[in-house]
């Protein structure tokens, strides 16, 4: 792969590509975002395999490294997303009174605890659809499941959330 061959590369996807989704997704836990940071992975052992040193580990070692090091990335890169999203929320709070502000960020901390009530498919739906932008359509896609199961996600987990949130409010 290092003198540039294409078929040294399909070799080594072919040997390990499996096992670096498997990875990627115990760290994702989102099938489009695995295959994103195999991909990611693959592309990076293609451009810096003349600087594998054998000596240092096997081939696999090396590649599984560079596929969780992308994993990791891709999961801080949402995280940060996520709390650039919470960040402009707060921002609108802060033009707002002191008691309006504190108000705005009781509201959310219940919020995120509902959400955190949630069973995970039904997080992950709503998360996708409010913090991601995603439609239904776009969710059923990505997740790879029929919109109707995306559908009755989020109709479940709104049901949930309001349940947990109104629960909250009285108690």
């Amino acid at each position: 792969m290092a003198s540039g061959s294409e078929q040294a590369l399909a070799d080594l996807y072919d040997r390990f590509g499996s096992v670096a989704y498997g990875v990627a997704l115990r760290i994702l836990r989102d099938p489009a975002l695995a295959q994103n940071a195999v991909q990611d992975a693959f592309l990076a052992a293609w451009r810096t395999a003349a600087a594998f040193d054998p000596a240092r580990g096997s081939a696999s070692t090396w590649l599984l490294t560079l596929v969780h090091r992308r994993a990791v990335d891709l999961v801080r890169r949402e995280e940060r997303r996520r709390a650039d999203v919470l960040d402009e929320s707060a921002s609108v709070a802060s033009s707002e009174s002191t008691e309006e502000a504190a108000e705005v960020r009781a509201q959310r901390r219940a919020v995120q605890a509902a959400l955190a009530g949630l069973p995970p498919d039904q997080r992950q739906a709503l998360e996708l659809a409010y913090y991601g932008g995603l439609s239904q359509s776009q969710l059923a896609e990505r997740l790879g499941i029929p919109l109707g199961t995306v559908k009755s996600r989020m109709f479940a987990a709104l049901a949930s959330l309001r349940g947990l949130l109104e629960g909250g409010e009285g108690g």
